[in-house]
């Protein structure tokens, strides 16, 4: 590794958070706040920050109230939580031109909803440059922007990385688990069910997806902000997990527990279920030098944390 980039690494930076309020975000500002960093969180002002922390309260779809929220300020990196639309992200571009010196878009792995392989994927599936954007869909409406997750966050990324105002990454994040503030409820869903008798709807053919552990992803972020390089990376523990590997997890916590599964071909199924492959290859992270650890390592303790049965 090069003496520049040890520099940036060790250098206390002024990190801006906008998002962060609760799961990840407050352990990634945690981390950053002991790794020595000035952290400010920028967000609606529903709940105060943790102390040590400067706050910002301003609507991130507002230009003008993200603007004169920010005032003459300037950052190192921006860590954008809450980053769903082509349109947020073009506001980002405006607002944030000279204010900082890089740009971090928290993604996700529903980007490569259509990249269906038996094969982890690699970054280069989906890449920002060849995505077409249209920002005159309606990404105000809360159903439309539900029903085209995946969507948004892959017309976001391509607005940042078309930019020259900021140099930026997208990280791409699996499925995260674990915590006892896990707000989904998704494991609470197989718990329920093992507890009732009922039936687990899984696809006729379920496949696999990789996973990371909260700890983990705030840890990555982390890291990414005191970087240097550009474009997206999946961030994901090594492993697929099946849906039959995290019932057998659950079923640990529920006296008397067991997965009854009933296949489907059409129709909901449940949480954690999925008819294609939702796995990343994490080789582009390992090679900027981060290593994730083995899911199965720490898959029981994240349970666990999520049923209230943690140490």
């Amino acid at each position: 590794m090069c003496a520049g980039r040890i520099m940036v690494m060790e250098k206390a930076l002024e990190v801006l958070v906008i998002g962060g309020n609760r799961y990840v975000g407050k352990r990634l500002i945690a981390r950053l706040l002991a790794d020595g960093h000035r952290v400010t969180v920028l967000n609606r002002g529903s709940s105060p920050p943790p102390a040590g922390v400067a706050r910002l309260v301003a609507d991130r779809d507002d230009e003008r109230s993200l603007t004169g929220a920010l005032g003459s300020r300037v950052f190192d990196v921006v860590v954008d939580q809450v980053c769903y639309t082509p349109r947020q992200a073009a506001l980002a571009r405006r607002v944030f031109a000279g204010r900082t010196r890089r740009y971090v878009m928290t993604s996700t792995v529903e980007v490569y909803e259509f990249e269906d392989s038996p094969a982890l994927v690699r970054e280069e599936a989906v890449e920002p440059s060849t995505v077409a954007v249209d920002l005159g869909l309606p990404w105000d409406d809360p159903a439309f922007l539900e029903a085209h997750y995946g969507e948004g966050k892959r017309q976001a990324e391509a607005v940042l990385a078309a930019g020259r105002e900021f140099p930026s990454t997208a990280v791409r994040v699996a499925h995260v688990l674990g915590g006892d503030d896990d707000f989904t409820g998704r494991l609470a869903h197989y718990a329920e069910r093992m507890r009732t008798g009922e039936p687990i709807a899984i696809p006729a053919v379920n496949r696999p997806a990789t996973y990371v552990y909260v700890e983990e992803i705030a840890r990555f972020l982390a890291w990414a902000a005191g970087e240097d390089f550009t474009g997206p990376v999946n961030a994901a523990s090594h492993g697929a997990l099946t849906t039959e590997e995290l019932c057998e997890a659950v079923a640990a916590h529920v006296p008397g527990g067991r997965a009854v599964f009933r296949p489907v071909e059409v129709g909901e199924v449940s949480p954690f279920s999925f008819r294609r492959s939702y796995g990343m290859d994490n080789a582009r992270a390992a090679r900027l030098g981060f290593s994730f650890t083995d899911a199965r390592q720490w898959l029981p303790h994240a349970v666990a944390e999520t049923l209230g049965k943690g140490d």
